[in-house]
């Protein structure tokens, strides 16, 4: 089991082994919070709980497969974002809904979720070759998403929904923004197409563990985020 161990210099195994357990706290913390939640957040913070317990096992996986083989969990991460990336966004129309959100704008935002991460790991694993192609499709999805919370019809519900759920929806929103920015890095990172067509590391191996790296940091922060946002609405509804 020596290989298992984490070397001092492996820090795509070391940014694992934290996301494993700041994912699993936050979890444990959101829980037990539940029974001193109001009955109407009480989904909300249960769904944040839900996203970083699905990321907590998934990274459990991804550390030791890593650890294993030396190479990215690419498939695993994948599943971990099909799960967790769609239940973030039924957060905005959970926190809306009051304000008159229709099932039909949660489809919407599930829908494009769903587009963003389909066209990536195809461009990440199975179309390489084409990887600027899926990359900008799944972009494309991204900026939809984007649009619907700054500009659409989830800024425009949040704005009806009271000043709490107004200034929650906006930092939910700089988070999309700003750190989901930070997948698109990794995914620049780590695919044969790099920047415009320009490879930012000539070497595949390198790539694949600064990917690895932007990746993991980056779904600690939204992840944990994203469910803290959440729990201080629950928590300024209540004063």
């Amino acid at each position: 089991m020596e290989h298992l161990k984490i070397a001092s210099d492996n820090y795509v195994a070391f940014t694992f082994f934290i996301g494993t357990m700041a994912m699993m706290a936050a979890s444990v913390f959101f829980f037990f919070e539940l029974n001193n939640t109001s009955k109407k957040w009480r989904t909300s913070v249960l769904v944040s709980g839900l996203i970083t317990f699905i990321a907590a096992v998934h990274y459990y996986y991804m550390r030791g497969y890593n650890l294993q083989t030396g190479d990215s969990p690419t498939f695993f991460r994948y599943v971990d974002w099909i799960l967790t990336v769609p239940l973030m966004c039924v957060e905005f129309y959970l926190i809306t809904k009051k304000a008159g959100a229709k099932i039909g704008l949660l489809w919407k935002l599930i829908f494009a979720s769903l587009v963003m991460l389909v066209t990536g790991y195809f461009g990440e694993t199975i179309d390489r070759d084409n990887s600027v192609l899926w990359g900008v499709i799944s972009g494309g999805a991204y900026f939809y998403i984007v649009y619907l919370i700054w500009y659409g019809e989830v800024a425009q519900l949040a704005q009806n929904a009271g000043a709490q759920v107004a200034k929650a929806t906006k930092i939910l929103g700089w988070f999309v923004l700003v750190g989901w920015a930070i997948y698109p890095l990794g995914y620049i990172l780590g695919t044969p197409g790099g920047l415009f067509g320009a490879q930012i590391v000539s070497n595949p191996e390198t790539a694949s563990h600064y990917m690895d790296i932007v990746y993991n940091i980056a779904d600690a922060i939204n992840k944990i985020g994203f469910g803290l946002v959440i729990y201080s609405l629950s928590r300024s509804e209540e004063n």
